[in-house]
Order: C-alpha cells, then sequence, then structure tokens
C-alpha cells in the first residue's frame, strides 16, 4: 500500500507498537499513562528584549563540562517544560552526557507573563533570544534546537529565517502543523473536536489568568485589551480564537494574516543547517494536504513521514508496562549525527 504523501519524502522507519495501532491511542497514551521522569533541573527567570520573561528548565547530567551539546527543547501549545515529552528527552540527552534546557513559552511555567502576548506558530524571536542567552552563558558549547508541535513551527520558523545564521549546528520539529489554516479546520471534524475543546478550555483559561495579572500589575489599558478579545468568545474553533486573541495581539491584520505568514511549511525551502522533521500521515490535528511536495524542501532538511504515530506519539514495541519511546531515541541519534567539527563550524 502506497503511502499518501508526495514522492521523494523519507518513509521513516517506525512502526508502531501492536497495542498502540489507532492514532488517538498514540497521541493520548502517554498523558494518561507515561509516568514521567523527575529531574533535578535548575529554573532560571530570563528578561526578554521586550522586557517580558520566559522561564527556563536547566538539566545537565553530573560532570558535565560543555564538552558535550546543550539542546533547547521547545513545547507545543497548552504545554510546558513539564510536559512528558519534554522530560523525557532531557532524560536521555542526559543519559548521553548532553545538557539541555527546557523552554516555557510566555506564560506557560505556571506564572503568568507580565505582557498582553503570548506564544504562536510565527513567535521564532523568542527561542531566538533564548539561544543568544545560551550562547552568552555557555559561548564554545554546540547547540541543537528540538520543538514539539507548535513549538516545532517555531522552530521551523527560526531556522528558515535564520538561514546559515542560525544559532545552532542542527534542528528537529516534531509533529508540526505545517499549513495553519488547512489544520484548523481538521481540528472541527470527527473526533478531533474533543482535542480542540480541550485547547479552547485551556487557553482561555491562560487568558482569563493573564487578564487579572495585568490588572495586579496596573497595566489596566492591557487588561482591557485582553479582556474585550475574550468577550468575543466562547471559541468553537481555532479560527474564531486565533481571529479574535492571537492575530489582534501579535501584530496580525486578521486570522487570515496570521495564517498565511506563520505557517511554517513555506520556510521549509530556507533552512540552511541540518533539520529533521518528524511528521505522521495520520495524525489528528492535521490531514495529509499539509505536507510539503519534495521540491519545497531545502537540500537541509531531512522530511521523515510515518504510516502512524499520532500527535507527538511516536510508541514502538516493548509493552503497555514498558513501552518504547521512538523519538528519545530518534531525536538524539540525528543530533549526535550532525555533531562534528565541519557541522559545528560557525556555531
Amino acid at each position: 500500500m502506497s503511502l499518501p504523501f508526495p514522492q521523494g519524502l523519507f518513509e521513516s522507519g517506525f512502526r508502531p507498537a501492536w497495542w498502540l495501532r489507532n492514532t488517538h491511542a498514540q497521541t493520548l497514551f502517554s498523558t494518561f499513562f507515561r509516568k514521567p521522569p523527575m529531574l533535578a533541573r535548575v529554573r532560571e527567570e530570563l528578561l526578554l528584549p521586550d522586557g517580558d520573561f520566559v522561564d527556563l528548565d536547566w538539566y545537565r547530567p553530573a560532570g558535565w563540562t560543555g564538552a558535550t551539546p546543550l539542546v533547547l527543547v521547545v513545547h507545543g501549545l497548552s504545554g510546558s517544560s513539564d510536559s512528558h515529552y519534554v522530560l523525557g528527552l532531557q532524560a536521555e540527552l542526559a543519559a548521553r552526557g548532553w545538557a539541555s534546557v527546557a523552554m516555557n513559552c510566555r506564560g506557560a511555567s505556571g506564572r503568568p507573563n507580565n505582557r498582553a502576548l503570548a506564544y504562536h506558530a510565527g513567535a521564532s524571536g523568542d527561542i531566538l533570544a533564548v539561544l543568544r542567552h545560551m550562547a552568552s552563558r555557555h559561548p564554545d558549547v554546540p547547540r541543537a534546537l528540538v520543538g514539539y508541535s507548535l513549538g516545532g513551527s517555531m522552530t521551523l520558523t527560526l531556522m528558515g529565517q535564520q538561514q546559515q545564521e542560525a544559532p545552532v549546528f542542527a534542528a528537529v520539529a516534531v509533529s508540526v502543523p505545517l499549513q495553519l489554516q488547512l489544520c484548523a479546520d481538521r481540528m472541527d471534524s470527527g473526533f478531533s473536536r474533543v482535542y480542540r475543546q480541550h485547547f479552547m478550555e485551556t487557553l482561555v483559561a491562560y487568558w482569563q489568568d493573564k487578564v487579572l495579572h495585568l490588572e495586579q500589575r496596573g497595566d489596566r489599558e492591557s487588561a482591557e485589551r485582553v479582556r474585550g478579545q475574550l468577550a468575543r468568545g466562547p471559541f468553537r474553533s481555532f479560527w474564531q480564537y486565533d481571529n479574535a486573541l492571537v492575530a489582534p495581539l501579535h501584530g496580525y491584520r486578521d486570522v487570515h494574516d496570521y495564517y498565511d505568514r506563520a505557517s511554517p511549511r513555506q520556510f521549509l525551502s530556507r533552512i540552511a543547517r541540518p533539520t529533521l522533521v518528524i511528521q505522521s500521515v495520520d495524525d489528528p490535528f492535521m490531514t495529509p494536504e499539509v505536507l510539503p511536495a519534495a521540491h519545497e524542501l531545502s537540500p537541509a532538511v531531512h522530511f521523515e513521514l510515518c504510516r502512524k504515530g499520532g500527535h507527538v506519539g511516536f510508541i514502538e514495541g516493548g509493552t503497555p508496562l514498558a513501552p518504547v519511546y521512538y523519538l528519545e531515541k530518534r531525536i538524539p541519534d540525528f543530533l549526535g549525527l550532525h555533531w562534528s567539527a565541519g557541522t559545528l563550524a560557525g556555531c
């Protein structure tokens, strides 16, 4: 049976566990059943150029001297540095002797941020600020970048915008909403509406907390602006939510402008440093139409497609009590492959 995606893209060797063949089982298993590792991380508040902040969670293996890479890990929509896939990757990187920084995007660490802004698909500037901070702290250490879902969108956007100037030797993006408008449509159909409802409830609560925080800070103008946009709800689709909150609060004319300018598929042809993109054809957050044609990929992009895997699932082998997480082997393997003297030049 042929795969429903363009010819010329790389088919993954991933095969789902026999007990997790369904897309929703792959997507939801870890959320409900995985007990992520407990890591003794060190939190740092980083001030951003616009006066806002993000919280970073550093994890360094014992005896780390900077001779091995430092990896920035960025979560997805409504996630945080405590997301199971972030903690799992940080633990695996440490087992290989690598250090990592888990970035909490604006307001995602449990503390509302100080401006009427959030994170979104095109918010690559915040990632760049964190990478530059990492470089200032450890100037001689090779750096890499990994982003999941919405964090993967931000990752690909950064890599395409910065091209040869990207301050990493390699990057990985997983389960990326490559075409935002198509993904928004997909979330309005079938069982995907259950995911959409969860996101809407979480995101509205996020903005409501922000209103209270802005008022407590004395920034009543920003609080009223956000409150006014929230009043356009209730939101029953991402089209409505993005049009009311994301687009106007982040400098876009409307939802169409946001989806057009922030969809990361357009940046795939510009990427100049080795970048692995891992997607599943059965991802319940999108359709095969979001996938690029081979001619849209720069030579630096390795586009790996899986028949199954769900959304940030990719669980193979093992048993329900001892599953095997494909991403936590594949991602470090790819980064390790490109960690060489020639690749590191200029990083």
